[in-house]
C-alpha cells in the first residue's frame, strides 16, 4: 500500500516539459523564406552517365574526321586501328596463352584431336595425402621447416589432410620435401 501512495506522489512531467517549446522553421535565425513566385529548378539529366563529368562537345574537325572514317570501306576501316597504334607508338598486344586450359571443341567438330606436344612442367606442388597418427608431431615439425609457418598454423595445415603444402617449386625441391615427409611418417605426392 505504501508503495502505491509513494508512486502516486512522484510528480510526472507534463508533455510540454518533455518535448520543450515547439519549434518552427520561421523562428529559426538561419531560415530564409523561399520566394513564392520562384519557379522550381529544373535539372538537366544526362542521357548517359559519364564518370569524368561534363565534357565539351567535339570540334568540327573531329566530327568531319569521324564522318570520313565512317565513309571508308570495311577493308580500309579494319586497317585503321593497327596503323594508328603503330603511329602513336602504342605497345603491341600479346596473345594470351591458353596452355592447360580446356576451351572445349574448336571448330564445332567432336572428332578426336591430334596429339599435341605437352610442354614439360617446370613448377610443381607438394600435397600431403596422409600421415601416421603416431608421427603427427614429426610431420608438423617437417612442415614447419620448409613452410616458415608457426606451430599453430603448421598444426592446422597438417590436420586438413589432404592439403597442398607448397606450390610452384622445382622438381628437385619437391622430391626433397617428399623424402623428408616420408622419413617423418607421412605420405606426400607431387602434382
Amino acid at each position: 500500500m505504501r508503495y502505491i501512495t509513494f508512486a502516486r506522489s512522484i510528480r510526472r512531467p507534463t508533455w510540454p516539459e518533455v518535448s520543450g517549446p515547439l519549434q518552427f522553421r520561421a523562428f529559426q535565425l538561419d531560415f530564409v523564406p523561399r520566394d513564392p513566385k520562384a519557379k522550381p529548378i529544373r535539372y538537366k539529366i544526362p542521357q548517359f552517365y559519364d564518370p569524368y563529368g561534363l565534357r565539351p562537345p567535339p570540334s568540327d574537325k573531329v566530327i568531319q574526321l569521324a564522318e570520313r572514317i565512317a565513309a571508308l570501306p570495311d577493308e580500309e576501316r579494319h586497317q585503321l586501328m593497327p596503323t594508328l597504334s603503330e603511329r602513336l607508338k602504342h605497345p603491341k598486344l600479346q596473345p594470351i596463352s591458353t596452355d592447360g586450359v580446356d576451351l572445349g571443341s574448336q571448330g564445332g567438330t567432336a572428332g578426336a584431336k591430334p596429339e599435341e606436344k605437352k610442354a614439360e612442367k617446370t613448377a610443381f606442388d607438394v600435397k600431403l595425402e596422409k600421415f601416421d597418427a603416431a608421427a603427427k608431431i614429426k610431420v608438423i615439425k617437417e612442415v614447419r621447416t620448409f613452410t616458415n609457418l608457426g606451430l599453430k598454423e603448421a598444426k592446422d595445415l597438417v590436420e586438413k589432410v589432404p592439403v597442398i603444402l607448397k606450390q610452384g617449386i622445382t622438381k628437385e625441391e619437391a622430391n626433397d620435401i617428399i623424402e623428408k615427409i616420408k622419413a617423418a611418417g607421412g605420405v606426400a605426392v607431387m602434382e
